[in-house]
């Protein structure tokens, strides 16, 4: 979502959206943007400012959702049962290597 100037508002495609600037510089989202955006109390949020002085408003994704899948597995995942096993087997070694 692009914000601009009031005047680019005026076109169909722009909803005009009010919010007032405290003295400590905060500005409450309105509450259709963080719908639209998807944004909840605690959420990040950026401002990219262009070289004609036009913001753009976006939601911050985590650097988790960001790199999401990137990372290749060679290996298949293990399934439960196995997970199980190599627990079982990783705790019986400690209690093992304990008592020596």
């Amino acid at each position: 979502m692009n914000i601009g100037t009031t005047s680019n508002y005026l076109t169909p495609q722009y909803k005009e959206l009010q919010s007032t600037v405290t003295r400590k510089g905060q500005v409450t989202v309105p509450a259709d943007v963080r719908a639209l955006l998807g944004i909840s109390k605690g959420d990040k949020v950026g401002f990219m400012v262009g070289k004609d002085k036009k913001v753009q408003f976006v939601k911050k994704r985590s650097v988790v959702a960001q790199t999401a899948g990137i990372l290749k597995a060679d290996v298949l995942p293990l399934t439960a049962e196995k997970l199980r096993e190599e627990a079982e087997l990783a705790a019986t070694k400690e209690v093992m290597e304990r008592s020596r």
